[in-house]
This record gives C-alpha cells, sequence and structure tokens, in this order.
C-alpha cells in the first residue's frame, strides 16, 4: 500500500504542477471571520433538497440508512457522526477509525462501480477532488440510480467546518456534527494561544516526498494556513502552491525545522538528516527534523484540529511542555 500510496502522491502533484487544478492550488477567498463562513443550521427534517459542489441537487426522503463512502476524509466525518452501522463500503486507503478496515471496500482512486450499484446505498459520498479520474464511474452509479453527494474540496479550516456540518446535514447528524466542529474550533483557539507569544519565530520547510522529487507547499496552499496559525515563517512561501524544490536551494534557505509529511519511506528522518549538504542546515543541527502523519492535515475532517496540534509540537515542543 506504501507504494501505491507514493504512486498516488506522485500522480497527484504532477497534476497539480500541470493543470493547476488540485486542492492546494486553488487560492480561496480569505476571511478571518471563520465562524461567519459556517452557516447556522437548524436540525435537519426529512424530507430535503441538497446541492452538492458541482451543483447537483439530491432529495432524500429519510436519513440514508446505508452509505458508501469514497475518500478518506469523509469516512472520517461519517464515523465521528456515529454512523458506524450505516457505513457498508469505504475507500481502499481508508484506515481510520479501526472500524473502516472491517468495511468493504469499493476501490481507490480507481473504483469498482459495480460493486457500489450492487451494495444499493441510499447514498455515495463522493469527493471533489477525485472528480478529474472519476466523473465517468459516477454517471454510470448516477444512471443506476443511486444518489450521490459530491462533497466540496476544502481549502482551509473554515471550508471543513461547512463541509462537516453538510453531511452531517445529508445523514440527519446535524447536532452531531456542530458538536464537532465546536469542538474542533476549541482546540484550535487552545493550539493558536500556546504559540502566540513564541520568543523567537522559527522557519520551517515542509516537504511532502522524498528525492529526488521533494515537492513542497507555497502560498495559497492548507499548509500555509497551518503555519500561519501556528506562528511559523514557510520558508517556500515565496512561491504559490505545491512545486518541487531542489535539495541545494532547501540547504540554502536554512529552516530552523524541517517536517516531514509523508510515512512511505521507511527512517526517513535519518535519511533526510544524511542528505548531501543537510549537515550545514540549522534543523539538521539541531535535531529538529520531525516526522508528522500526513493524514491529519490532508484529511479535512475532524482530525484536522489534531494535525495542527502536531504540527506546533513539531516546531514549539517547548510550548506544550507543561
Amino acid at each position: 500500500m506504501k507504494k501505491l500510496w507514493q504512486l498516488w502522491m506522485t500522480v497527484a502533484l504532477a497534476v497539480l504542477l500541470l493543470v493547476g487544478c488540485g486542492q492546494e492550488e486553488v487560492k480561496p477567498e480569505k476571511n478571518n471571520d471563520t465562524t461567519q463562513q459556517v452557516a447556522s443550521v437548524d436540525e435537519t427534517t426529512f424530507p430535503i433538497t441538497m446541492t452538492d459542489a458541482v451543483g447537483n441537487e439530491i432529495t432524500l426522503e429519510e436519513a440514508p440508512k446505508t452509505i458508501v463512502s469514497m475518500q478518506p476524509s469523509n469516512t472520517e466525518i461519517l464515523f465521528a457522526l456515529g454512523l458506524n452501522n450505516e457505513i457498508v463500503g469505504v475507500n481502499d486507503y481508508d484506515n481510520y477509525p479501526e472500524e473502516a478496515l472491517e468495511k468493504e471496500k469499493i476501490g481507490g482512486m480507481e473504483f469498482n462501480v459495480e460493486k457500489i450499484i450492487a451494495m444499493n446505498p441510499d447514498i455515495v459520498f463522493a469527493h471533489e477532488s477525485a472528480l478529474g479520474m472519476g466523473e465517468a464511474g459516477l454517471q454510470q452509479i448516477r444512471d443506476a440510480g443511486v444518489k450521490i453527494f459530491v462533497v466540496k474540496n476544502a481549502m482551509d479550516f473554515a471550508q471543513t467546518y461547512t463541509t462537516i456540518e453538510e453531511i452531517g446535514r445529508a445523514t440527519g447528524k446535524l447536532t452531531e456534527a456542530q458538536k464537532i466542529v465546536e469542538d474542533m474550533k476549541a482546540k484550535v483557539e487552545e493550539v493558536k494561544e500556546k504559540v502566540a507569544n513564541v520568543e523567537t519565530k522559527k522557519t520551517v520547510f515542509i516537504e511532502n516526498s522524498d528525492v529526488p522529487e521533494i515537492y513542497t507547499p507555497g502560498k495559497g496552499t492548507f499548509m500555509q494556513e497551518i503555519l500561519d496559525m501556528v506562528n511559523a515563517e514557510n520558508i517556500a512561501a515565496d512561491q504559490e502552491g505545491w512545486f518541487k524544490m531542489e535539495p541545494e536551494e532547501i540547504v540554502n534557505r536554512n529552516p530552523d525545522v524541517i517536517i516531514v509529511m509523508y510515512s512511505y519511506v521507511e527512517g526517513i528522518v535519518e535519511k533526510v538528516k544524511a542528505r548531501d549538504g543537510f549537515d550545514t542546515i540549522t534543523a539538521v543541527k539541531n535535531n529538529e527534523v520531525v516526522q508528522v502523519d500526513e493524514n491529519l492535515t490532508s484529511r479535512t475532517g475532524p482530525r484536522l484540529a489534531e494535525g495542527l496540534e502536531e504540527v506546533a509540537k513539531a516546531i514549539y515542543p517547548e510550548a506544550f511542555s507543561e
């Protein structure tokens, strides 16, 4: 699976560079008041008609009793809403929570159309980020009479909150969704408060793939928002979106901290330290090369606030020592 994930990452990053339509490439409108971006909503009453991320309307007569999730972030949201019994199918890469491993698998980027149709779910939660490769298959599922709701590709925390509430509304779990959002916001504020008064703002390099194709997030990305929130400086912020950076340039920019956001290379932290010339980088000298679980920050669901905390701890461990 690690090799498949590496291949997926390579393909995804190539698509980001070539067509500029990936999650991290689209620059969202900024609004510092995130509370205004999450609509105030009442408890769901059925039947309900909802419009998804691509403008398609679906009408649900009642809360769905059988659900297929096509994206890990969707799956994490659905489980957090307490829908374990309703979930009948999940993505091949779904590994959280543990209960997701017990669910029937429907494929990854190339999903099994016939299998999904045979499950006859009340609703399928697809994802906007996967439309480029999967739209034809989704249409086959629609043509078979199965309702599909395409979840928006959240670009920041505010949109993630909205997505959670939207899925909660579609499943009759709006109250639970609002509680998840409330808890996430509380965690975010707790983290921001701990790092608000750091004495020296650190410079950070984040890498999402190993040599020879080291990719890093620049401005206009989700990771840039996270670094801003934890009061750190991204050494790649002079570039837009995701891009490849050569090892020599990383050495020249000399980050205080290097965060590794992938796990497909065994012993990657030591391998990063051992790269030619990296022994001169402050992060390596001070032993501040840290690996963070990429799923916590790449999956825009309930654990995103935990991901923010893990990034903050990687950069400013002293702020969390008490």
